[in-house]
């Protein structure tokens, strides 16, 4: 009797254990791809007419695809805001040296740190560009990769190139696998997709039995362009459209892997761009410039105004994509604001990681939001910085756009692609999306209501000449810029 009711308690014990954990969700695999320089036009789910992205379609129609998604105007500083949740003027940096391209000082935590204390295998695959470069070429380890919570690395350390073909200039780029260089002067970028995409596929076979976070940062579309034979010269786009497409076969690619290895329906796929194309045919966009990037070599804004650098909404809106079927609803579409910024605590909530208690975030948890379990984001605003100059502040549908110089001090090369504003302007983001029409003189309620917002802005992140009470400094020195204002020449003393 006594053995019949030790055995009874066993079997319950042990069924209400395998209940447990079938009922226990698992924690959810999360695949972040992030292209570089890609257009907020640049899909056929976006209004591209000429390039063909069907997979990446077929991802917005089996989920959610959001219109004011916000990353920043450049990629080194864009990267930094997604890695930190932070605002980049906002991030503590080396020797408190505000880069144009932000540099996070190894005590910023990381999304991929945050997610390996909740047990999440971490892997960048592509462009890092959050590294500190030093003397005779080589990189400060503690700001690579995986010294930053990733446990696996394989890609560039900075971008690829500034110039339209490889051999315009002598600038060559490493590859590095971890902390090795495989290859020490990448000559073609022709082949890099395809490679990415081996390395891709290889890391989620080899974690498919542990929760895993992918971050897959293409070094594509920026120039110099390049696409392998099976694309090359297919798109009727020209070589820019040549990389998009190869660059959605690649998702394509992805999303069949975790079909395969029936990890579908765990795991959280998310496509974007780091900032808006990179639109410059003349030099600084001169009337009679010297010509510089063709228009089949970068992307479309529209129906946005400005591009990659400039503080117009095609600088820094960015196409936005979301898949993770049973829990994403299919067909999703909204116009709520949301940023790179807001995916750190999202991703940390989804893997019931704890987020840093001894610093503030600009990023909001909008897992209820992309679950579709509210319609309302948790983000209503965004600051709009060029380097460390606070350019102007959007809050639901007002953009406020501040009176600045052009090409102002203090924004270092960026400068170039910025114009004069005169006076203070506002746009109606929800009817004007181009930024066409200045309605401030019919809205002062609307104008003063975001210069208050623009004050508490510049006291808690800062701006150019102003450190914000909310930055992070985790060095003795006070903050300097990279392109810091220029201090005005001594006149020459009169002759006698």
């Amino acid at each position: 009797m006594e053995r019949r009711l030790l055995l009874a308690s066993l079997l319950a014990t042990t069924f209400c254990a395998l209940s447990a954990a079938q009922e226990a969700p698992s924690k959810p695999n999360i695949i972040l791809i992030f292209t570089d320089d890609q257009g907020y036009e640049d899909l056929g789910c976006f209004g591209s007419k000429t390039i063909k992205t069907p997979r990446i379609d077929q991802m917005a129609a089996e989920g959610l695809k959001l219109t004011n998604f916000y990353a920043q105007p450049v990629c080194g500083v864009s990267r930094a805001a997604l890695m930190t949740g932070s605002y980049p003027i906002r991030v503590a940096e080396p020797g408190n040296k505000k880069q144009l391209h932000t540099v996070p000082h190894p005590k910023e935590i990381t999304i991929a740190e945050t997610l390996k204390t909740a047990g999440y295998s971490t892997a960048i695959i592509g462009k890092w560009h959050l590294t500190n470069k030093l003397k005779g070429g080589k990189f400060e380890p503690t700001t690579m990769p995986n010294a930053q919570g990733f446990d696996y690395f394989y890609g560039t350390p900075v971008f690829n190139g500034y110039t339209v073909y490889v051999d315009d200039v002598a600038m060559r780029v490493p590859l590095f696998r971890n902390e090795e260089i495989v290859v020490e002067k990448v000559q073609t970028w022709d082949p890099i997709t395809q490679d990415y995409t081996k390395e891709a596929l290889n890391y989620i076979e080899s974690n498919k039995d542990r929760p895993f976070f992918l971050y897959l940062a293409h070094n594509m579309p920026h120039i110099p362009v390049g696409a392998s034979e099976n694309f090359k010269g297919k798109s009727e786009y020209g070589p820019y459209g040549d990389t998009i497409e190869e660059i959605d076969w690649s998702t394509g690619q992805i999303l069949d892997k975790l079909k395969e290895l029936n990890l579908d329906d765990n795991t959280l796929v998310i496509f974007t761009s780091d900032n808006g194309p990179w639109v410059e045919t003349t030099h600084s966009m001169k009337p009679n410039g010297k010509p510089f990037i063709p228009r089949d070599h970068s992307g479309s804004a529209a129906p946005l105004r400005g591009w990659k650098m400039s503080a117009w909404d095609g600088g820094s809106k960015v196409p936005f994509v979301a898949r993770w079927p049973k829990k994403i609803p299919a067909g999703s579409e909204s116009a709520e604001i949301l940023s790179t910024m807001d995916l750190f605590p999202t991703f940390a909530k989804l893997a019931n990681a704890e987020l840093p208690a001894d610093r503030t975030l600009d990023g909001h948890d909008a897992t209820e939001f992309l679950l579709g379990k509210t319609k309302t984001s948790p983000r209503n605003d965004y600051f709009y910085y060029t380097g460390c100059l606070l350019t102007g502040v959007r809050l639901d549908e007002w953009k406020l756009v501040l009176p600045r110089d052009a090409d102002p001090k203090g924004t270092g090369w960026w400068g170039r692609l910025i114009e004069k504003i005169k006076e203070t302007e506002l746009y109606n983001l929800n009817t004007d999306p181009g930024e066409t029409t200045n309605v401030a003189a019919q809205h002062p309620e609307v104008v003063k209501n975001l210069m208050a917002k623009i004050a508490e802005g510049r006291a808690e992140l800062g701006d150019l000449n102003v450190v914000g009470t909310g930055a992070r400094n985790f060095d003795p020195q006070k903050r300097t810029l990279q392109a810091g204002p220029k201090k005005p020449k001594k006149k020459a003393a009169p002759k006698k």
